[in-house]
């Protein structure tokens, strides 16, 4: 069943946190800006298009949602149960950090039917945490982590690459420790520097260099490989383009682009690809359609790179997560495995 995210962009006006990334506006005596019956609105006029055999979930997206008002809290998730109960809408998600995150809390957000809570933790390191004024010890992101899982509500958790202070090492070591807190889906992020925040500042300043998009796409190709090989789905890689981050008034710096994805696993197809043509130098292979455009990469750079050797033939009955090379099968398991077939991460085999 196809699912639908009905999105309720929240932003929380009241958060006393400064993260150098987030420019979050301010306004004195406001939570946010949005009331019940835009939440009721937004809704409605999803339903009236979205297929009725479909699985459709309201999305707060935008804020720290635990971090407004219990009050306020309760007002908004009690508009949406209604739809729950009439059996219109099948659960709320949403996302917080995770030191807005305790026993009470949780309590409530299962007792309104949320389904999914995504854990904004960006880094498991706790100096670049510190560097991005995000003051919080890792010991909350492991309290919270569990209570939603015992709650049985979905855990999600959101990795933010080249933060201040990050490198390629402690990014791999976060989602090692991601990996460890078992979540049911994760995003990846890498940072971008958007204007009108304290990072902005440091950019102009010389202050922080943010990640090109190689390096961004070769520290990303490993962590996404680990969750991935790891089961953990991942729901996004990269921002999602939209037409505030498509100008370049609004992106300083970084490694945006409209297709990150595509070209982070491009390159695990590249690299796997790669070490079989270095040993056999040929490249026969064979493959459901589907995978067609991961395998030769986005304009066909994987293609040019491995030259002439790269003969691909289409195979649809083969399943979409094995590919044939040279007469062997490979799972994207194995695929994946070459990421991250390091003596030191051997406790994945």
């Amino acid at each position: 069943m196809k699912h639908y995210n009905i999105p309720i962009f929240i932003s929380h006006f009241g958060c006393p946190n400064d993260c150098v990334f987030c420019n979050q506006k301010k306004i004195n005596g406001r939570e946010t800006d949005v009331t019940t019956e835009d939440i009721k609105s937004i809704i409605e006029t999803y339903l009236k298009t979205l297929p009725k055999k479909s699985k459709k979930e309201v999305a707060f997206f935008g804020g720290t949602f635990t971090g407004i008002s219990i009050k306020l809290q309760e007002e908004y998730l009690a508009v949406v149960y209604e739809y729950i109960k009439k059996g219109f809408v099948d659960g709320i998600r949403l996302s917080t950090r995770p030191d807005y995150i305790n026993k009470e809390i949780v309590d409530m957000l299962k007792k309104y039917g949320v389904t999914t809570v995504e854990l904004g933790v960006q880094s498991l390191d706790e100096q670049v945490l510190i560097q991005t004024h995000r003051f919080y010890p890792m010991e909350k992101v492991y309290i919270a982590s569990r209570l939603i899982k015992e709650a049985g509500i979905e855990l999600g958790i959101q990795l933010m690459l080249g933060l201040p202070g990050s490198s390629d090492e402690s990014d791999f070591l976060s989602a090692i420790k991601t990996v460890e807190l078992k979540p049911d889906i994760a995003r990846i992020y890498p940072t971008l520097v958007i204007k009108e925040t304290e990072m902005a500042d440091m950019f102009k300043k010389g202050r922080y260099i943010p990640l090109s998009l190689n390096e961004a796409i070769k520290r990303c190709k490993k962590i996404y490989s680990l969750l991935d090989y790891n089961n953990i789905n991942i729901v996004r890689v990269g921002l999602q383009p939209t037409e505030e981050l498509n100008d370049n008034e609004n992106v300083l710096g970084g490694p945006f682009h409209p297709a990150f994805r595509e070209l982070v696993v491009g390159e695990i197809y590249y690299d796997f690809l790669k070490k079989i043509n270095d040993i056999e130098e040929k490249l026969e292979v064979e493959t459901n359609e589907r995978n067609v455009s991961k395998i030769v990469g986005i304009n066909k750079i994987n293609r040019e790179k491995l030259g002439k050797n790269l003969k691909i033939k289409i195979n649809n009955t083969m399943k979409i997560d094995a590919i044939k090379v040279n007469e062997k099968i490979y799972s994207w398991k194995q695929v994946l495995r070459g990421e991250i077939d390091e003596p030191s991460n051997n406790k994945y085999q």
